[in-house]
């Protein structure tokens, strides 16, 4: 066949001339293979995730059993109870619930049906709740299918209960004279609640704890406490050095107690007077502030092997020797 004089190219291969640039995007390639745990559908993924989870809750406080809190983010925490031990043991305890939240299909055990049975008699309600809303109530805390909820503790005003303990005991409604203990740094709700249960039994008046950097009447404390936190008020102070020059102005002795005192207990002469006895954390104890603002500072007399006392049990020593001086009055 004819061509027409026309010769036939054959195309080059490779790269021609004009093509530049224009496959580049195809020969970059898609990067580095990211790591096995950085890719979502490999199960080394699902193991960081896991891991990540677990050591955020650790940060938060989360608990397997106990006292835990829960509530959406930016509202006032709530607190509960979770764990079948913790709950039954707070129930027995009196502490005052809002409800008793129960697993659906539950499997029932003695400490199960004791629960049941002590909420029915103090009328606490009764609520039916799936898994996943108890998780989210404890904050993933291990609850065993049982969970207390404890309503906010009503806190009285320090000066206030101060000054209304004063005005009755001056008009003979109350037969001892004013009688407080004030925590100055204490933040283990455990002491707390011993600390409400030493003043319940000499006969107290009153607990004064800070608004700030100090332990609140948790379930915890509730727990401690046996039930005395329902007999003895805890009151807040926004500012202790405040109040405790408030309490000074209205007649009433404020004691600090410290190793370094300058008065042992059994020589206190100030046991029968309106008093506030205040007491530290056992490692750093009264701070600067709270000495200056005390009438005495009072030392309990303890072996010298023996470098401090737990600030529960001083508070309880000392409140008897009180006790014990304004009986023998």
């Amino acid at each position: 066949m004819a061509n027409n004089g026309r010769r036939s190219v054959k195309a080059k291969k490779g790269p021609t001339i004009g093509t530049g640039g224009h496959g580049r995007k195809a020969l970059e390639g898609k990067g580095p293979t990211p790591k096995a745990e950085d890719r979502p559908y490999h199960k080394a993924h699902k193991s960081k995730q896991l891991a990540e989870r677990s050591a955020a809750k650790r940060g938060t406080g989360a608990r397997s059993a106990g006292a835990a809190r829960s509530g959406p983010k930016g509202r006032a925490t709530e607190e509960v109870v979770t764990g079948r031990n913790s709950v039954v043991e707070a129930l027995r305890a009196g502490i005052p619930a809002k409800a008793l939240h129960i697993a659906i299909r539950i499997e029932m055990d003695d400490r199960v049906k004791e629960s049941l049975k002590i909420a029915a008699e103090r009328g606490i309600p009764l609520l039916e709740t799936g898994k996943p809303e108890l998780d989210r109530m404890t904050d993933d805390a291990v609850h065993q299918g049982l969970v207390l909820q404890i309503p906010p503790y009503e806190y009285q005003d320090a000066y206030d209960l101060a000054e209304e303990t004063v005005d009755r005991w001056k008009k003979g409604h109350v037969a001892n004279a004013p009688l407080f203990v004030a925590l100055d740094g204490i933040t283990d709700p455990r002491n707390l609640g011993a600390i409400i249960r030493s003043v319940s039994a000499f006969s107290g008046h009153g607990v004064i704890v800070p608004e700030r950097r100090s332990v609140g009447v948790t379930a915890s404390a509730w727990k401690t406490s046996a039930g005395a936190a329902v007999r003895v008020p805890v009151a807040r102070a926004a500012n202790l050095n405040s109040a405790l020059k408030q309490f000074k102005n209205m007649g009433i002795f404020v004691l600090g107690l410290d190793g370094d005192g300058d008065v042992s207990l059994p020589d206190l002469t100030l046991a029968t007077e309106p008093v506030c006895i205040v007491v530290g954390s056992e490692g750093k104890g009264l701070s600067r502030l709270v000495r200056e603002n005390c009438d005495q500072i009072v030392s309990i007399p303890i072996d010298s092997a023996m470098e401090s006392l737990n600030a529960s049990m001083a508070v309880g020593i000392s409140l008897y020797e009180v006790s014990r001086q304004r009986a023998a009055k």
